[in-house]
Order: structure tokens, then C-alpha cells, then sequence
């Protein structure tokens, strides 16, 4: 079985990660810093933003896959996969932008914790059903 659908949805992801990790280059490239964030704020930002982005999205995917792999409505996979999308980048530029909390922070972890959810209770009752049904 192809995963035609996280296959999309993860190059889209992976588009934004290379932003994320193409502005740390240009920062540490600019300010001749190697390794850690200088003690420059504009830095330690954008290695966050892309810290929090590696901290959810790849399990995000994951369940998307499991879930395309367990034949979940094609609605649910696309829903799952625009939130996603949205609300990783908002989150990502709003932390790059500001240490505080915003509206596109708070959109964006809630964003991701109801795909997560959503995502991992469908994983969960296939999970049951291919047990119920053996």
C-alpha cells in the first residue's frame, strides 16, 4: 500500500522544517556562532522553533501513516494532515517571533495536541478492531 496522503502532507512538513533549519544556518552564519545560541535571543528563538517542530511533528506523521495504512476515512486523514500543517506553522512563527504567549502559539500547540489526540484514538480502536476481528 502506497501513503499517498502522509506522503503529502510530510513533504509539505518537510518544506517547513528546511525553513526552520535554513534560518538557524543563516543566523549562526551571520553572528559566527557554532554551536549553541550565542546568548543572542534572535538565535536561541529559531533553535526552538525548530526544536518544538521536531518534537511533535514526526510522531504526528506517524499516526497519520498508521492511519492511512488502517484505511481511516480519507476525510480524517485530510483534516488531520491541514491542522497539522497550520497549526505547526503558526506555532513555529509565533515562538520565532516571541518568547510569550500569543494567539498563534496557543493555536498551534492546540493544533497539533488534537491531532495527536485525534490521531492516537484512531490508532487505538483500529488497533482493537484488528485484535476483535482476528
Amino acid at each position: 500500500m502506497q501513503l499517498t496522503i502522509t506522503g503529502l502532507y510530510g513533504g509539505i512538513l518537510a518544506l517547513i522544517l528546511f525553513v526552520l533549519s535554513a534560518r538557524i544556518v543563516a543566523l549562526r552564519f551571520k553572528h559566527r556562532v557554532g554551536i549553541g545560541d550565542g546568548n543572542l535571543p534572535e538565535l536561541a528563538l529559531a533553535i526552538r522553533a525548530h526544536g518544538n517542530f521536531i518534537e511533535y511533528t514526526p510522531f504526528a506523521l506517524l499516526l497519520l501513516a498508521c492511519n492511512e495504512l488502517n484505511h481511516a476515512p480519507l476525510w480524517l486523514l485530510h483534516v488531520a494532515g491541514l491542522i497539522l500543517i497550520l497549526a505547526r506553522l503558526s506555532h513555529a512563527l509565533a515562538i520565532s517571533q516571541s518568547r510569550g504567549v500569543s494567539i498563534k502559539r496557543t493555536f498551534g500547540m492546540i493544533g497539533t495536541f488534537t491531532v495527536l489526540l485525534v490521531l492516537g484514538i484512531s490508532a487505538i480502536l483500529q488497533g482493537f478492531g484488528g485484535i476483535l476481528h482476528v
